[in-house]
Order: C-alpha cells, then sequence, then structure tokens
C-alpha cells in the first residue's frame, strides 16, 4: 500500500488502486519514463499531480516543470491540478503558488514546479531552477503536442544535470488509431512504464453517483462513444479497414506451437519498402498471428535473401510468395535457392483479399517483432471523398506489410469456399 511522507495522510485515500504498482515502482526508481494514458474518470491526473509535489517534498534537490501545449489552458488544468494535491495533502503551509506567472514553490527548501505552454518551444532553453535539477516531467494531454520530436526536444532540453528522472505523460485516447499518441504508446519502449485505466479502476464514491449514471447511460445508447470517452479506447474513426486486430506481445511458447506458416513479400526499394512477413494461420479459429518481419530500403536482392537467412531462419524449404510485379526479383531469389513464387494475383483479386482478412475473426500482431505491421494495419482506412464521406475501394499506398500478408494468404483464400 502507498506510504504518505505527510503525517495524518493517508495515501490509500488519495491514489486508486490500480495506481499502486505505478507508485512504487515510481518510488523504487524502475523506470524514467510513465504513460498514463486512460478514460474520463480515471484519476491519472490526480496521481501524477500528488506524485510530484510529494517527490519534491521527499528530495531536495529536485524541481518539477509541467508542460501544456497552450499556455493558457495552464490555469485551469494542470496548475490547479497540483493545488488539488497540495491541499489533499494538508501541506498548503509549506507551498506558497504564483499565477503570474504559475509557479509553486516549497517554501522550506525554495524548490518549485514550474508550469509552461509550448506555444513556442524555443523558450524552453530559459528554464532554469535556482537549487538542485528539474527531477520531474510532466506532459498533459500528450497527444496535443507536435509529436515526438517535440516531446524528445523538451527532454533534451531539460533532463541535464541530475543523477536520476521521473518523466510522466497523460492523456485520453483520441479517437483516431493513427494519432501520434496512440502509435505512440503501443511502441516498444525499454525505458518505459505503460498504464492504462478507467473510471471502473476507481471507487465509486470518489467519482460520485452523477458520473457513474451519465458513464452507464453512454453505454446503454452509444457503446462505441463509451468505448471511447469513459473506457479510453481508440476505437477509430468509422473509417478504418481492419476492425478485427489485436496488437499484443506473443510469447516464445506460445510461437513454438505454430504449425500453419506462410510468408510473403512485397518488393520494393526506395520510397517504396522491401517487406517480408512471417505468419500462422489458425484455420479452425479463423485467427491470423503475424509474428514476423523484415523492413529495408535500397537493399538489392542477395542481400534481403541472405539477411532472411541469417536472421530470420529462412530456408530453401519455405514457400514465399511474392508480388508477381517484379519477375526478375522472383527469378533472383529462385537462383539463390528460395522457394519463391509469384502471386497469382487475377481480376478483382485485391478487393477480395482485403474482404477475406477482414472477415477473420481476429488479426493478432505482435508489436515487438513486427511493429511495421503493428502501424499499418491499424491506420489503413478507407479513402473519402470531398464532403469526408467514406468510399468503397482500398487505397494504394502505405500497405507494404499489408501486402506482403496478402500475397502469403492467396494460395489459402484463394481456395474454393474460402
Amino acid at each position: 500500500m502507498p506510504k504518505s511522507n505527510v503525517e495524518g495522510v493517508r495515501l490509500t485515500d488519495l491514489i486508486a488502486p490500480a495506481f499502486y504498482p505505478v507508485y512504487w515502482d515510481v518510488k523504487d526508481g524502475l523506470h524514467t519514463y510513465y504513460d498514463l494514458y486512460g478514460g474520463r474518470g480515471s484519476t491519472k491526473s490526480s496521481f501524477i499531480s500528488l506524485m510530484l509535489v510529494m517527490g519534491i517534498m521527499e528530495d531536495p534537490s529536485s524541481n518539477a516543470a509541467v508542460f501544456r501545449k497552450v499556455a493558457s489552458t495552464i490555469g485551469t488544468s494542470v496548475y490547479e491540478q497540483v493545488l488539488w494535491a497540495i491541499n489533499a495533502l494538508g501541506v498548503d503551509e509549506l507551498w506558497k503558488t504564483t499565477t503570474n506567472p504559475y509557479k509553486a514553490t516549497y517554501k522550506p527548501t525554495g524548490q518549485v514546479i514550474l508550469f509552461r505552454g509550448l506555444d513556442k518551444a524555443k523558450k524552453l532553453k530559459s528554464i532554469k531552477v535556482a537549487k538542485g535539477y528539474i527531477k520531474f516531467l510532466w506532459f498533459e494531454e500528450l497527444d496535443e503536442f507536435a509529436g515526438e520530436e517535440e516531446i524528445r526536444s523538451v527532454q533534451q532540453s531539460i533532463l541535464r544535470g541530475g543523477p536520476c528522472y521521473t518523466v510522466f505523460k497523460s492523456f485520453n485516447p483520441p479517437i483516431s488509431r493513427s494519432n501520434w499518441a496512440n502509435k505512440y504508446v503501443l511502441k516498444p519502449h525499454r525505458g518505459a512504464y505503460r498504464h492504462k485505466s478507467c473510471y471502473l479502476d476507481v471507487p465509486v464514491d470518489w467519482l460520485g453517483q452523477q458520473f457513474i449514471d451519465d458513464a452507464e447511460d453512454l453505454k446503454q445508447t452509444n457503446y462505441r462513444a463509451y468505448q471511447h470517452e469513459y473506457l479510453g479506447d481508440a476505437v477509430g474513426t468509422g473509417g478504418e479497414v481492419f476492425d478485427n486486430l489485436e496488437i499484443r506481445v506473443l510469447s516464445d511458447s506460445e510461437i513454438s506451437t505454430f504449425d500453419n506458416i506462410f510468408m510473403g513479400i512485397d518488393w520494393g526499394w526506395y520510397p517504396d519498402p522491401f517487406h517480408w512477413s512471417k505468419m500462422h494461420y489458425d484455420g479452425n479459429r479463423k485467427i491470423l498471428y503475424i509474428y514476423d518481419e523484415m523492413r529495408c530500403w535500397k537493399t538489392s536482392n542477395a542481400e534481403t535473401w541472405n539477411r532472411l537467412v541469417m536472421q530470420h531462419g529462412v530456408t530453401s524449404q519455405d514457400l514465399i510468395t511474392a508480388d508477381s510485379a517484379e519477375k526478375k526479383s522472383v527469378g533472383d531469389y529462385r537462383d539463390y535457392g528460395s522457394l519463391c513464387r509469384p502471386a497469382i494475383k487475377g481480376p478483382d483479386s485485391r478487393r477480395y483479399s482485403y474482404k477475406w482478412l477482414q472477415s477473420l475473426k481476429k488479426i493478432v500482431i505482435d508489436p515487438i517483432r513486427c511493429p511495421y505491421s503493428a502501424q499499418e494495419f491499424p491506420e489503413y482506412e478507407y479513402e473519402r471523398n470531398e464532403q469526408d464521406e467514406i468510399i468503397s475501394g482500398y487505397p494504394d499506398g502505405n500497405d507494404h506489410g499489408i501486402d506482403a500478408v496478402r500475397y502469403a494468404m492467396e494460395r489459402y483464400y484463394k481456395r474454393k469456399g474460402q
């Protein structure tokens, strides 16, 4: 259970049980980055504000910087949240707070929590603290920032001169799966602790019955909106081609049971890449598992084949179905000893192959072994007209991993009755 350094305060009255593991991970210094996301009422922002205030009171060399993309939103969001944490911990007399500029100062030592907007990111170079270093960073509403590059720039400017750091990033997932923040939390990061939460993880009396009633009402009247707003799911804009995806890490023991193996290649040089995919198909349950891939640019056929053999264990006995548009590349692979054959394709085969993939109960993609596929499949959407209405047809472009999968599975879905 979380333990307070403030006499008379029980942190279990302030921190929801779902955040206990995160609390201890921060206290033990096991990670640098903490990416907290989820739906409304999950109390993630409350948790972070408590960790900042307590962290500064515990470490006399630490300071904090809190960021919103737009400076004008600070006063009604993160600043108010920190004021709540100070009050909830019962330490108001130990802190001095100002609004011009927004700042909270720990009076016994002069440590500070600074609040900044990134409207003009270049001003960050001027951030200084009189004592110690900035140990804590908090990016609230992560999806509102310009992207990973902007976040990295801030971190590179501030995370200097100290022995350890704690960086919080919090947001409610945008509805579009292609939003950079949604893609960010799916991308493997060794130094990051990812935590998703929603209102169901919070004691009912903390939120109030009206909040619960509103959530349940939306659940009954518009479940898709409920999933997005209250559960924190990136349900998509409605234009996604594949709504049967499951992005998760596959264990070695699970992969060791795969026996119905398929491989496909979409040829490319530059700017289009060469892409090879490997998958297992469970025909009884109609589940496709994509668990290995290789993508590269400006790489010769001889080199890609050598990499497949040396790095991915491909042998001359493995059947590979490749794009038939490059007959020379197929011939090269056969000369190298590969059991490579061109995709048959045929009239309307593109549309039919997509429909078959959409008809599967599930397409499971390992984001660590197959980062390109894990990004490409969720982002692939139907085309829209000038009125932003979805039109039929599958757009050509940014689908190299999908094409490799389509070619690999061709000999299966072309069977009569499939």
